[in-house]
């Protein structure tokens, strides 16, 4: 209703200005140009599709501003004479300010570009020579210039009340409009010499040799898929190494999350090959197979390594790319038997078990409250369907609804990919999230004196962001269901009781020998016939969750940073 009320709204003011500026009734037209500059912020938050379409066929938003404009002009002309000077000044007014409004956008446009075209960006690395300026304030670098199409306001509002209103409005938007494009020379003039490739790339390969490296751990990926490396950083903030983090895509460096680590972003693989700063790391870690990583893998005295972001049943975890890197380094013996059955070309003497040095803060006790919580946490829809092994779509809204009534408390905590390929696992994410947030919404009223009721009094909660992470997860819960994914053998690591959703509703045997993480799990089919028993019920499979933990994580004694830090040592040491 909102959306369709917007579109009326948006499409229905402006035959309405020129028909009340034509009649004229200055009041009515004031009244409906407000409206419509309200229809106008409201649209793109409620129809965005729509207001896309409009833009399509040439009724985009500045034409329909030029419109409420000429309605004005109109207006004036028929209340004031064709002959008066205030109406030649409002229209001399509304001309200029589209000039000072288009020089405002390219200067904020140049801006935005030199600063986003570097070849080299840093984090954590003193490039004060280069003298980046700060950003200016976001107002003045809207580079579409919609903001300041909202000037118009001044003149078109000021009309309704008299030509002179009208032309004093314009010349005071026109002045405002100026002194914003003036705020922005000196940023642009700062900028300059950022655009000299060279330099650049000169200063930030000094900074990189001063730190020589000895580790870099490389990462190219979608924004969604920052979790990949982010999960990392704390490991090798704790190596000892000197560790410089590759990133390729601009603007990922942020979404990584606070580190201490020196980071360097370079997009072009040309720039990147001929970064020569790298030459004194011995070692390359890489968190995920993408296409990018063969122009790392091109630079020659750089010990490859795989390392993945987190080991699990699904075929990812022993995906054919792997036998490009030097070695394939995995938790425990589980990733290494992984490689061995799938016969995709990855020697066993290249595979080296090292551990999961992330799961040291992971607790083997629940938080102890008066009521269970249950962790579900899916994993997403794959690439393809043959990786297919989310619960959401099919079983999700039914599953979270069944521990609801079930009197437990859920957190529900998504995998940060989830509906990226497939819409109906993003409309299933939506039903879980109303679920949740509806039962939090009774509770709060439940513990209102002046409510009765007998609605849950806890909140459940549901994780859309980086925080809580995963792990800080696994300590708010006394048990997990979860897909077939890295989720499970991380889990383990808590000692506490999990679930595994058969979502292709396979025989049991058949899905242990499949998916070996899951034998010391509960199998949850489509008919959540053994929900109950699992919440409610003994558990049973604590010995058999303690041997599988060594299986997939590898041995408690060393411990895995331990392990970990001695795989980097013998890599650096490799001729």
């Amino acid at each position: 209703m909102r959306r369709l009320c917007a579109i009326i709204a948006l499409l229905g003011a402006y035959p309405l200005l020129l028909l009340t500026a034509l009649w004229p009734v200055p009041v009515l037209f004031a009244l409906v140009a407000a409206g419509s500059y309200a229809a106008e912020l409201l649209a793109p938050r409620v129809a965005k599709s729509f207001v896309d379409l409009l833009s399509k066929v040439h009724l985009g938003v500045t034409l329909r501003f030029a419109v409420r404009e000429m309605a004005a002009v109109l207006l004036v002309a028929r209340t004031a004479g064709a002959d008066s000077p205030w109406l030649a000044g409002l229209a001399a007014g509304l001309f200029a300010m589209h000039g000072v409004r288009a020089v405002q956008t390219g200067l904020a446009m140049r801006l935005r570009q030199t600063l986003a075209t570097m070849p080299v960006s840093t984090r954590n690395l003193d490039v004060s020579e280069l003298r980046i300026p700060s950003a200016p304030p976001n107002f003045l670098i809207n580079h579409r210039g919609v903001r300041w199409l909202y000037l118009d306001a001044l003149p078109v509002l000021g009309a309704a009340f008299g030509a002179a209103a009208g032309a004093l409005g314009a010349g005071l938007a026109l002045a405002i409009g100026l002194a914003a494009a003036l705020a922005l020379v000196p940023w642009v003039r700062r900028a300059a010499p950022l655009t000299d490739r060279e330099r650049v790339l000169e200063i930030a390969d000094r900074r990189v040799r001063e730190f020589a490296p000895e580790v870099v751990l490389y990462f190219s990926g979608a924004a969604e898929a920052a979790y990949q490396a982010r999960m990392w950083l704390p490991t090798l903030e704790r190596l000892g190494r000197r560790c410089i983090v590759v990133l390729r895509e601009r603007g990922m460096a942020e979404r990584l999350g606070p580190t201490s680590l020196p980071m360097v972003c370079i997009p072009a693989s040309a720039d990147l090959m001929g970064f020569r700063a790298l030459g004194s790391a011995r070692l390359c870690l890489y968190v995920a197979n993408v296409g990018k990583n063969i122009h790392m893998l091109r630079i020659q005295g750089l010990r490859s390594a795989f390392i993945g972001h987190g080991d699990s049943d699904k075929e990812a975890s022993f995906n054919p790319f792997s036998k490009v890197y030097d070695e394939v380094w995995v938790a425990g013996p589980a990733g290494r038997d992984r490689y061995r059955k799938a016969e995709v070309g990855v020697r066993d003497e290249d595979v080296h078990e090292v551990g999961r040095p992330q799961l040291d803060g992971i607790l083997t006790e629940g938080p102890g409250l008066p009521y269970k919580t249950v962790l579900y946490a899916p994993t997403w829809e794959g690439w393809t369907d043959d990786l297919f092994h989310t619960s959401l779509p099919s079983m999700g809204p039914r599953l979270v609804r069944a521990l609801m009534e079930l009197g437990v408390r859920v957190i529900y905590k998504a995998h940060p990919l989830t509906g990226y390929r497939d819409r109906a696992a993003a409309r299933a994410h939506r039903k879980v999230v109303t679920l949740l947030e509806g039962a939090n919404l009774a509770a709060a009223k439940a513990r209102h004196p002046s409510s009765p009721g007998t609605a849950t009094q806890f909140n459940h909660l549901v994780v859309s962001g980086t925080e809580p992470h995963l792990y800080d997860c696994f300590n708010l819960a006394d048990l997990m269901v979860a897909d077939i994914s890295s989720v499970v053998p991380d889990f383990l690591a808590s000692g506490k009781p999990y679930a595994v959703t058969n979502v292709a509703g396979l025989p049991e045997r058949t899905f242990f020998d499949r998916y070996p993480s899951t034998e010391a799990g509960t199998l949850i089919g489509q008919d959540l016939a053994d929900l109950a028993a699992f919440v409610e019920g003994p558990d049973e499979l604590a010995e058999a969750r303690r041997k599988l933990r060594t299986y997939l994580l590898g041995p408690e004694y060393p411990d895995a940073m331990t392990r970990f830090g001695n795989a980097v040592d013998r890599a650096l040491q490799q001729d």
